[in-house]
């Protein structure tokens, strides 16, 4: 059964809408509420940015799949950028501008995912990420002590850290760049400090992928700064039993997490939260936050 909705001066098929996605009971109804409540926070991290849609159309527990190119039946009114898929293959992604684009695309039942680089300028990257993943029985608590070294260090090279939870197990630190720069060399810079945590906190961190390598560690993941990578989104739900959200956090949080559940948000959390704090991570979206990035330091 679908509704017709007018979102802003569009209007909008909207499906299913009772459909249960999370085996906790919330429906593809809830999912679009929660994206329309969040989007005065969540829309200018997705502009300008193409969008990869990490799609769930049968719930949570079902089959998933990236999709990047624009999907079939998009409206005309969709804004859409073409973007280098390689040296010589260029692909047409999504930007959501907007609520209505926001709205529709949620519809589709997604994670939203994006690159460190905005459509404009594709090959320079306006910020830096790093992933840290605990391996079991490691938990967000160890990601939080490295979190904390990775801030001071970054700091010592004129760099703020920014954190948001990864929506799963982990923390994700976001740097802003000013002015952007070349990915392989945000990528080599972002590899060179995951090296040097491993050196610092040999029993705590890896920078390595191998999976072996990575129990009771935290895998410092540098990777996703190459050009052709995506992170999950601030403010994105997951497709988690519960509808757990890549929630921005502050440093005093992560300094005194102690149990795995202080840094667990769920949809319902994030209202209250942006009430109270507003959006933490708002410093990125600020050129004059960023720093150019330092000169490269050997492994």
């Amino acid at each position: 059964m679908s509704i017709i909705a007018e979102v802003e001066g569009r209007r909008l098929a909207l499906s299913n809408l009772e459909k249960v996605l999370y085996p906790s009971g919330f429906t593809k109804g809830e999912v679009l509420h929660y994206y329309a409540a969040v989007a005065p926070a969540l829309l200018p991290h997705l502009h300008d940015r193409p969008l990869s849609l990490l799609r769930y159309p049968d719930g949570a527990g079902g089959e998933h799949f990236f999709a990047k190119n624009v999907p079939p039946g998009a409206p005309a009114w969709v804004k859409t950028a073409e973007v280098p898929r390689s040296e010589d293959k260029w692909a047409r992604q999504i930007l959501v501008q907007d609520l209505p684009t926001l709205v529709w695309v949620a519809n589709l039942v997604t994670e939203l995912h994006t690159p460190q680089w905005k459509a404009a300028e594709p090959a320079l990257a306006d910020r830096l990420v790093l992933d840290l993943d605990p391996g079991r029985p490691a938990t967000v608590v160890e990601c939080c002590v490295v979190a904390d070294w990775l801030r001071e260090r970054l700091a010592g090279d004129g760099l703020r850290a920014y954190a948001k939870t990864s929506g799963s197990k982990g923390l994700h630190l976001l740097v802003p760049l000013h002015p952007p720069a070349p990915s392989r060399e945000v990528t080599s810079y972002a590899k060179a400090l995951a090296v040097e945590a491993t050196r610092a906190m040999p029993g705590l961190v890896t920078h390595r992928m191998s999976r072996s390598l990575r129990p009771g560690k935290v895998f410092v993941d540098f990777s996703q700064n190459a050009a052709a990578k995506t992170t999950a989104a601030p403010y994105t739900l997951r497709a988690r039993d519960t509808p757990t959200v890549s929630a921005p956090v502050e440093w005093a949080e992560i300094r005194a997490c102690a149990d795995p559940e202080q840094l667990a948000f769920r949809a319902g959390d994030l209202p209250g939260r942006l009430e109270g704090h507003g959006d933490l991570l708002a410093g990125l979206l600020d050129p004059e936050r960023g720093h150019p990035l330092p000169d490269l330091r050997a492994p």
